[in-house]
Formats: structure tokens, sequence, C-alpha cells
């Protein structure tokens, strides 16, 4: 740096190359996620104090800043040497979780393994992983790809391994998001329309199968097309949101004074935290979040055409599945809060409580800053934006 730079004022410095819309809509997503965590789960603490609860989300926030700003020192090149590597080391974590004696099971999903005070949910990894590894597949067989039924099956082959296990667990939430995040990669990849239409139907008609043989899931279903048929049993969830978004009008009863999350509505401070979001704040909040996460959708596929315009391909595909991964599980969840879609056990990512679900969002937040930032400078070595003087 030169002299004449050191003697600017900070404010007269050129700012980093970041995606500051991107940024700034993710730290408007996380600011609100400690608002609502905390106002959802104070009833829940109990002896063990107040903030119980904002304390832990606190913590896995922190956390994941710091995944975050690492992954803004990582060159994505890097990723794309051990994306198949990553894949199978998140293979790994999930055949881990099935083994006796080492997976934590609550409600009945075997989904987490306790390392000390804290759980580990291994599935939240793989998500990223998948993600990498897809990124590296279409880039090492983009023609194959293109012009072969083959180099489309071939990738998922290996992701139907990650499916089994995770419906094992059994996680059907995160089945959906992974399956359908792959699907789109491949079809951006240059996968042809009939081949990506094919594997959809495929796909949805084995989602129908696991509906259908599952008494639980179907239940689920039923009671999604009418939770009113029986509101006391298996449509209370739904219905207890769907009275939380009906008392909040268009702007909310307020800050804290929501009654659903209190006596009457489960899981409020995690996967239904949209039906109190709903509730305190109204549609005004509801559309808020919504268009929050559309910024995040719009920004992150902005920075992979970016990336693809450079011929950076891997970083492209990456930014896409990130845009992808984020967009989808934020439209399911909400849809689920509203009433468009079954219930699953997927949180809304940046506001739900969630420690896992939280740090691996950062890190790919962070990691989207990186492509953007290669994107701006064309620097790809070692190294992130200069954060100071």
């Amino acid at each position: 740096m030169s002299a004449a730079t050191r003697a600017l004022p900070m404010t007269a410095r050129q700012a980093p190359a970041l995606d500051w819309m991107l940024l700034l809509a993710v730290l408007a997503l996380i600011g609100l996620g400690i608002v609502m965590v905390s106002s959802a789960s104070l009833h829940l603490a109990g002896s063990s104090g107040s903030f119980r609860y904002l304390s832990k989300h606190m913590i896995a926030l922190s956390l994941g800043v710091i995944a975050a700003f690492a992954a803004l020192q990582i060159p994505s090149g890097w990723w794309e040497k051990g994306s198949t590597w990553l894949y199978f080391f998140g293979l790994l974590l999930l055949a881990v979780v099935l083994l006796p004696g080492v997976g934590k099971t609550v409600n009945g999903a075997t989904r987490w393994v306790a390392l000390g005070p804290f759980n580990l949910q291994t599935s939240e990894f793989m998500k990223l992983f998948m993600i990498f590894y897809m990124a590296g597949y279409l880039v090492r067989r983009q023609v194959e790809v293109a012009h072969s039924v083959w180099g489309v099956i071939k990738p998922l082959l290996l992701l139907s391994v990650a499916v089994f296990m995770l419906m094992a667990q059994p996680d059907f939430g995160t089945t959906v998001v992974l399956l359908a995040t792959a699907l789109g990669l491949l079809f951006l990849g240059g996968a042809p329309l009939w081949q990506f239409a094919l594997l959809l139907l495929l796909a949805v008609m084995g989602g129908a199968v696991l509906v259908i043989t599952s008494p639980y899931r179907l239940e689920r279903v039923t009671s999604f097309l009418n939770p009113w048929a029986d509101p006391q049993n298996s449509g209370y969830q739904l219905s207890q949101a769907l009275i939380a978004f009906g008392r909040g009008e268009w702007t909310g009863v307020g800050l804290g004074n929501g009654i659903q999350k209190q006596f009457y509505l489960p899981e409020a401070h995690t996967d239904f935290i949209m039906a109190v979001i709903g509730e305190e704040f109204g549609l005004v909040g509801t559309l808020t979040v919504i268009a929050l996460f559309a910024i995040l959708v719009w920004r992150a596929f902005s920075i992979g055409a970016g990336a693809e315009a450079l011929q950076r391909r891997f970083a492209a595909y990456v930014a896409y599945g990130i845009g992808l991964w984020l967009g989808m599980q934020a439209f399911i969840n909400i849809g689920v809060n509203v009433g468009m879609l079954p219930t699953k056990g997927l949180t809304l990512p940046f506001i739900s409580y969630g420690s896992n679900s939280m740090i691996i969002a950062c890190l790919a937040i962070g990691v989207l800053l990186r492509i953007h930032w290669e994107n701006s400078t064309g620097q790809t070595g070692p190294g992130g934006p200069p954060w100071r003087a």
C-alpha cells in the first residue's frame, strides 16, 4: 500500500469488493432471527434462564461468522480440488449417525451426534458438500452431461447413497432439498430438457411411493390437505400456524405479543418461527422476509452468472447451487407454515433456532462472497478482502 493511500481517511479508501446487497440482506435476516428466537423461546427456558435458547443461538451465530470469514479466505479452486473428497466425507458423517450408540434420537429421528454440550447434525454439512461435488462433476463432465443419459445418471447414483442414509434417519425434508438442488444444477449444467423432466417425474413418483408406504408421512399429507378435519390431532400444528397468521392480519399484534407461541404452536422457535413472524408482524413482516430471501437468491444467481461469464464454471455452479439450496429451503419452510406444503422438519435459514443450520448457512454465504470477490478482482489465490489498512 502506498504512502498516499495510507494517508487517506478510511471513508476515502476503496471498500472491499464484496456484494454488499447480499451481505445486507443476510444481516437483516440474521437480525430478525435474533429478535424472533428471543420472542418465541422466552417461555420455554424455564429454570435454566429466560435467554437460554437465545444464548445458544448467539453462540451458533458467532461460530457461523467465524466460518464465513474463514470461507472468505479460501480460494474457490481449493473447494474444487477437494469437492469429491468432501462428498465422501459427508457420506461418512451420515454413516456415523446411523451407528448404534452414536446417533442421538429425538422425536423418533436419529439425526445428531452428541459432542459434549453440542449436537452435530451431519445432514447440514451434506447440503454444501453435495453442491461442491455436483459443481466439480459438471465441470469435468460437461460434454457427457449435455449429450449422454449416462452422464446425467452417474452423479445421481452416487447421490442416491446419501438419500438412502438420510431416509434411514429419517430426514425427508433434507432429502427433498438435496434432490431438488442436484436436479437444478444438472439442468443448469446442460442436461437436456426431456432428461430433466423425466428425472423430475421419477423423483416425484419416488416421493409419492415414500409417502404412501409410510403411515406418518401419509398422515402429514392428508392433514395438510385439510388440517381442520382433525385440528386437535394430525392437523394441530398447521391449524395453529394458520391461526397465528390470521391473528397477525396486516401489521401484526406487535413484537412479543403473540399468543400462539406460548400455549398452542409447537416448535415455534424452530420449524414454525415464520408463523410467529406472521402473528407479531403481520402480512408486512411476512412479505419482508420473503423479499429478503428473494434478494439473497437473486444475488447468488447474479454472482454465478458473473463467474460463468469469466469462464469460472465451478464457482458459477457453486453459486447457483447455494442459491437453489437456500431458496428451496426457505420456500419449503414458508410453504409449510402457510399451508401450501406438507409439514417437514426444515429450519428457516438464518432465522430459525438451530446451531448446525446457522453455521453451515453462514459458511455458504462466505463462499458466495469469496466468489464475488474473485469475480471483481480477478484474484484467485490465498487471502481475502483487505478489511483494514
